[in-house]
């Protein structure tokens, strides 16, 4: 018998694992804020030069009447109508004159070392002086280094886990990211925030994989899917409520603290959060077990017969349950076989591309909302919440209609809306580019959701856990580029959205070489898995069969 008959037993998803799924999702919110909360951390607010024939240290207004007159229009806008002063220099003033009137300025400008904010807004640009384009690949550094994070906490976490519990890494993983986003707000420089920023990721990236894990596990096959996809509906109400906050603070400090202490409660799990009963089994630790699936069948109202573990080539009774092992050298010579198979090299460098693409373009979209026409936290929480639809979206599609039609279908029209978006951004009509920008959002989000799950479907049993991970971390990666790309704007408004939807569109014009795999058997062997979308293989096996 193996866990997941048991959990046919003792429910499958009842109160116990109910419970248990609510508590681990609630840190998943505080998880998803501290991802993004560097998206206002690190923007850019308006700011002007400060112009010392018109204003004193004690007289400033940064929307002044006459600033027009002193300050040269910022080359970067959107709106042709409004009036957005340049951020690095101002005008000369003619000799002999004391006023700041229209006609008291030369067209030569003059650059500027202080600067003058406006006082509703406050990134770390306020705090620090990271000022002018120079300086802006900086604030970009940010969220690179928060990608680098999760890209190294990943792959931490994950095994730190496996030696030491799910649970009290997942704790871990909270605490650290609760304790160094505090320590973020009191940085003495930008060198020790991008310190904290690093180890916060190690920390965030632990906490949506093992939450999964602890969430999921003791959810039976027949409840998983909708379980695993309910996780990703609370990571998006955690980036909405980074959006919230900052409309509401218009303070990064403030926003930190207030994804980064409450999680602190968390620790209080160690008291109550019971322990994944597979790691417990896979550990030897059979007592334990047993203890967690006789609470869950008692709060479940079932009963349960406590079982011992046996060798996987025993005869097993209803009361065993079977300790799987795989040797290495299995591994090795699978890793061989799929190398040497044409088919599977294509479809494993069309599922790397993919991967990163999906990954690119999603956290791009996040990154990029806060620069469309419009209030920029409001488009933030709509781009953040829009995920919801697209993961039911995505979960609909891929059971009717199908992995490969539907992921090739969200990527293309995710590359379409950003290429019609790029040319149609506008201050006055604001609405168009947004609902453009939305779709697009959601169709790269229902894209992404779908990627986990067509993956695993295509890989062969021995490799499916390593080749996941290898996608996953190259994912990670070309999200580490992500941050850089609004830095296009400075040659051209409409190129990150160009960029954006060109590698969608490639991404979904390359799916199409993919076999589907939808109602098909999971690939034991390599074999399998390059038979994988031929509908004639079985048929002709069992015509040579007949015919012998």
């Amino acid at each position: 018998m193996d866990l997941d008959n048991i959990l046919e037993q003792i429910g499958e998803f009842g109160r116990f694992q109910i419970h248990n799924y609510l508590l681990v999702c609630l840190p998943v919110i505080f998880s998803a804020a501290n991802s993004l909360t560097y998206v206002f951390t690190a923007s850019i607010p308006k700011y002007r030069c400060f112009v010392p024939y018109c204003e004193t240290t004690d007289n400033i207004i940064y929307d002044a009447d006459w600033v027009p007159y002193a300050v040269p229009p910022n080359k970067i806008t959107r709106s042709s109508t409004i009036f957005e002063p340049d951020q690095c220099y101002y005008y000369k003033q003619k000799p002999d004159v004391s006023t700041c009137e229209p006609n008291s300025f030369l067209n030569d400008t003059i650059r500027c070392h202080r600067w003058v904010f406006d006082p509703n807004e406050r990134s770390i640009v306020n705090d620090w002086l990271i000022t002018c384009p120079e300086n802006e690949p900086k604030l970009a550094l940010v969220g690179t280094m928060h990608f680098a994070g999760i890209a190294f906490g990943t792959v931490v976490s994950g095994f730190l886990a496996d030696r030491f519990g799910r649970k009290i890494i997942f704790i871990f993983s909270i605490l650290l990211m609760a304790i160094t986003g505090v320590l973020q707000t009191i940085s003495p420089d930008l060198v020790w925030f991008y310190f904290f920023m690093f180890v916060n990721s190690i920390g965030t990236a632990g906490c949506y994989p093992l939450a999964f894990i602890l969430g999921v596990e003791m959810v039976g096959k027949s409840n998983r899917e909708v379980a695993s996809m309910g996780l990703n509906y609370f990571y998006a109400c955690g980036e909405a409520f980074v959006g919230l906050i900052a409309w509401l603070s218009r303070d990064w400090v403030i926003l930190q603290l207030a994804a980064s202490v409450p999680p602190l409660l968390f620790v209080s799990y160690y008291w109550f959060l019971p322990e994944s009963p597979r790691w417990l089994i896979a550990k030897g630790r059979i007592c334990e077990a047993n203890a967690i699936l006789s609470k869950a069948a008692r709060v479940n109202g079932k009963t349960f017969t406590a079982f011992e573990p046996i060798p996987q080539d025993s005869d097993t009774s209803d009361s065993s349950i079977v300790v799987p092992v795989v040797q290495k050298k299995e591994i090795y010579a699978t890793l061989k076989e799929l190398l040497r198979s044409r088919v599977m090299v294509v479809r494993a460098l069309v599922l790397f591309y993919n991967w990163s693409a999906n990954a690119f373009v999603y956290y791009g979209f996040s990154l990029s909302a806060v620069n469309l026409s419009g209030n920029k936290y409001l488009n933030f929480i709509l781009v953040s919440l829009v995920a919801i639809p697209g993961y039911a979206t995505a979960q609909y599609t891929m059971n009717k209609v199908g992995r490969k039609a539907s992921m090739s279908c969200f990527m293309m029209v995710c590359g379409i809306m950003c290429c019609a978006g790029a040319y149609l951004n506008d201050v006055e009509k604001p609405w168009i580019s947004i609902c453009l920008y939305l779709v697009g959002k959601l169709s790269i989000t229902a894209s992404f959701g779908i990627i986990y799950c067509y993956t695993t479907e295509m890989l062969p049993t021995i490799i499916r856990s390593g080749g996941c991970g290898a996608l996953s971390t190259s994912a990670r990666f070309a999200a580490l580029l992500a941050p850089f790309v609004p830095l296009l704007e400075h040659i051209d408004m409409s190129l990150p959205l160009t960029l954006f939807g060109n590698i969608a569109f490639v991404g979904g014009i390359l799916t199409l070489l993919l076999p589907e795999t939808l109602n098909s058997k999971l690939p034991e062997t390599v074999e399998d898995a390059e038979n994988l979308g031929k509908k004639n293989v079985t048929n002709v096996s069992n015509t040579t069969q007949a015919t012998d």
